[in-house]
């Protein structure tokens, strides 16, 4: 799936979707050049579960943990925001307890998690954002039977956010590669209509 999202605006809409998708749970590895719009996106995955309050990244300290009231089935949400941005060596997050951090009843974000690369589990969801014109680029891909369905709910986020996401002619809602305009809409579509 690839979503062009023209301001820091969209990218948020973009990252409550995609929380609310997620259900709280799971493994998510963003990456992206400096300022390409990592933390934003988390912000909005935090958002998606009432979090208000201002989102950093968690550069010098490799994580930021955030403890959420209930939502939905859940009675709380768990989520670890992770920076390896200067991680030295990936067998660093061993000793700072990262096995216990990437439980699977946590949600993480893994911000720079190519510099974790051979010692973190697969993905469940990969976004990789980079700069387009004035505004983002966001690719996302979807691994295993929980990012199908991640996936799946996501499209139904975005189409209810007013992302026009068309996935005909494909089945598998991970190998989506629909291009839409910076407000969400497939391009070459009106806002409701398909090509």
């Amino acid at each position: 799936m690839l979503l062009r999202l023209d301001d820091e605006q969209r990218q948020v809409a973009l990252g409550e979707c995609l929380g609310r998708a997620l259900e709280g749970r799971g493994r998510v590895h963003l990456s992206g050049d400096l300022g390409a719009g990592k933390t934003t996106l988390s912000r909005g995955i935090l958002r998606a579960y009432g979090y208000q309050g201002a989102v950093k990244s968690p550069t010098y300290t490799l994580i930021e943990p955030y403890e959420l009231g209930p939502w939905r089935h859940l009675d709380k949400v768990r989520v670890h925001h992770f920076d390896l941005y200067r991680l030295g060596d990936p067998e660093e997050l061993e000793f700072i307890g990262g096995r216990d951090l990437l439980a699977d009843d946590v949600l993480c974000l893994i911000e720079w998690a190519e510099r974790g690369e051979g010692w973190l589990p697969q993905p469940d969801v990969e976004i990789a954002l980079a700069h387009a014109n004035s505004g983002r680029e966001a690719r996302i891909v979807g691994h295993g039977a929980r990012g199908a369905a991640v996936l799946e709910r996501l499209n139904k986020e975005l189409s209810t956010a007013g992302f026009a996401v068309d996935t005909q002619g494909t089945d598998d809602p991970s190998t989506d590669d629909q291009r839409t305009d910076g407000q969400g809409r497939a391009e070459g579509t009106s806002q409701g209509g398909a090509a």
